[in-house]
């Protein structure tokens, strides 16, 4: 058999180093084929850029690399769901990305839509997530429980230690220490805010009033997608979703809780609190939990609004389905419907061939990277809002070819139908269950109360597949003196010496004392990542910066390094199925399935 590298002569030497990346980070060997394949007769496509959301940047730069092989270059840059929109509106990228539309008065300011033509497309949902750094005698706590007023209280300053009895309360298996609770908040416009701030304002509205007002706001304090700032209260400002995610991954930064979108807590391998549904049950913002919540959101059908395919979550918050999730939600891409401000009918080509992939293909990546697909009916409007986009080459889908797993004969969400009833130990009351949550879900928690109101080491987890921690693992440990050891696939490593896991997955991020976040020697302090286009791996860096009581938040002057696309191994088996589909002629380069 020849050598398949030297028979494809002409491969360019980026997809080379693209697929020695992927190799190194699954080993599967379909994709090395498949990758290596250069793309029969693929169509011209000019670039185009976005800019935006850092809450669906995890999902829109899978998508965009899963397309470079059929010579889509689509360059996107997360900086946040108001930068996004202002950019938009000023003519400067061609496509935005945001969890709120255009018209929210914030601040006093109203953001008032483009002079451009536009249209909102989901993209995908998924669920605001609470990722946070807790320690107990050394090891790390997964499984944290919070109420909804509990939440609020941290957010806002009124609860600033987390052995406050409303914290204990929520968790009557944990005997939490006398640490200062350090809230991480977006000190950009964000989508995450307006998110949390919706929920707060509809769901705690006088502990939300009550601290706008110490902030300077006017009440009724409603939604914000600037996060109020308040002088002593403690909080920390960070820049973007990697950033607040960067900063609590970080061992050293114990105590730290941020809101983020559940696909990077995955990604850090850290946990995230079960927060308290309606139903009186805490669950975790998984895929079908998410799914399950998003039943209740009302989406505006009227074709001739403005703010056609927006949400509205008040009945999300509100469900009294067991298994809902209730901060989820969509993300949008904000597209143009005219050739003003620089968009050309070339670029409209591009565009639209990406959309077509993402509402189709790419959705059946989305739980995977931490996220939820989009039910029938958003991806059904977001095919005809992709006729919009001048210069499209308009396909006519078949959705049987999707394989979007919320997808039925019937029209019904079958994720959401299928959705498991959450267990017993999660109902409010109940002490908690053991399994870990987020990146730590593989891990059982490695701290439990004793009736003398000390910890003891837990119990030891088994591996997992997919969402769930991304690989299979084996793990020893989690006694007090039980040592661990962490190998790890980009040469990094991590010992315990209070308790810890044995990891070979490089996903753990417990460990004892001496343990941390999967760190070598050669990395220092904080999450390590991989870039999959040089598979060069660094660390996450965050700095840290005090809120004060003033109108613009701070920023701090250091360099930012991005969370890498990890998931790009994980979601390796759905992008071979897809190459092997196109292969096969059930797929259009043109943008489609046929």
């Amino acid at each position: 058999m020849s050598n398949p590298i030297q028979a494809r002569r002409g491969v360019p030497a980026r997809h080379l180093v693209k697929v020695a990346a992927l190799v190194l980070a699954g080993g599967f060997a379909a994709s090395l084929a498949l990758a290596l394949a250069p793309a029969a007769n693929a169509d011209t496509y000019v670039p185009i850029s976005g800019a935006g959301s850092s809450w669906s940047a995890n999902a829109i730069d899978q998508w965009r690399r899963n397309v470079e092989q059929y010579g889509m270059r689509v360059n996107y840059a997360s900086t946040g769901s108001s930068d996004g929109r202002n950019q938009f509106k000023s003519g400067t990228i061609d496509f935005a990305s945001s969890e709120i539309p255009y018209g929210l008065k914030d601040g006093g300011v109203v953001d008032t839509p483009p002079s451009r033509g536009f249209a909102y497309m989901p993209i995908v949902a998924g669920g605001t997530a609470f990722m946070y750094n807790l320690r107990i005698g050394g090891q790390q706590v997964t499984n944290l429980r919070l109420s909804g007023d509990v939440l609020t209280k941290l957010f806002t300053g009124d609860i600033t230690m987390w052995n406050d009895p409303a914290i204990a309360a929520d968790n009557p298996n944990l005997s939490l220490p006398a640490r200062k609770v350090v809230p991480v908040v977006r000190s950009d416009g964000s989508g995450s805010t307006a998110q949390f701030t919706t929920w707060m304002a509809s769901e705690h509205q006088s502990l939300w009033d009550n601290y706008c007002k110490a902030a300077g706001r006017s009440t009724p304090c409603g939604v914000t997608s600037n996060y109020p700032t308040v002088a002593g209260k403690g909080f920390v400002a960070q820049p973007n979703s990697q950033g607040v995610a960067g900063y609590v991954a970080q061992r050293a930064n114990e105590g730290t809780i941020t809101y983020v979108e559940y696909s990077y807590a995955l990604k850090t391998g850290y946990p995230v609190a079960k927060v308290l549904n309606h139903a009186g049950y805490y669950v975790e913002p998984t895929a079908s939990n998410v799914a399950v919540g998003l039943l209740s959101a009302k989406i505006n059908t009227d074709k001739n609004s403005p703010s056609y395919l927006t949400q509205e979550l008040t009945g999300v918050f509100r469900s009294d389905d067991k298994r809902t999730y209730p901060l989820s939600s969509y993300s949008y891409l904000i597209v143009p419907t005219g050739t003003q401000s620089g968009f050309t009918t070339a670029k409209g080509k591009t565009l639209g061939a990406f959309s077509y992939y993402f509402l189709c293909e790419g959705q059946q990546q989305a739980e995977v990277l931490g996220y939820s697909p989009l039910p029938i009916n958003l991806v059904k409007a977001g095919l005809e809002q992709v006729r919009a986009i001048p210069g499209v080459a308009a396909q006519s889908i078949d959705l049987k070819g999707c394989n979007n797993p919320t997808f039925s004969p019937d029209g019904t969400n079958t994720l959401a139908k299928n959705a498991p009833m959450p267990d017993n130990c999660d109902k409010k009351g109940v002490e908690q269950c053991t399994q870990g949550t987020g990146g730590a879900k593989k891990t059982k928690t490695a701290v439990t109360k004793t009736s003398s109101g000390t910890t003891k080491g837990g119990t030891t987890g088994s591996g997992t597949t997919g969402s769930t921690g991304g690989g299979t693992s084996t793990e020893s440990g989690g006694g007090t003196d039980g040592g661990g050891a962490d190998t790890a696939t980009d040469g990094a490593s991590d010992a315990g010496t209070d308790g810890g896991a044995a990891d070979t997955d490089n996903t753990v991020t417990g460990g004892g004392d001496a343990g941390g976040s999967v760190v070598g020697p050669d990395f220092g302090g904080g999450p390590v990542v991989c870039e999959p286009d040089t598979g060069v791996c660094m660390n996450v860096i965050a700095e840290p910066v005090t809120l004060e009581n003033s109108a613009a938040p701070v920023v701090p002057a250091g360099a930012w390094l991005a969370i890498g696309a990890a998931a790009l191994a994980i979601a390796a088996p759905s992008l071979v199925a897809f190459l092997a589909r196109r292969r096969n002629g059930s797929y259009s380069a043109k943008g489609g399935v046929r």
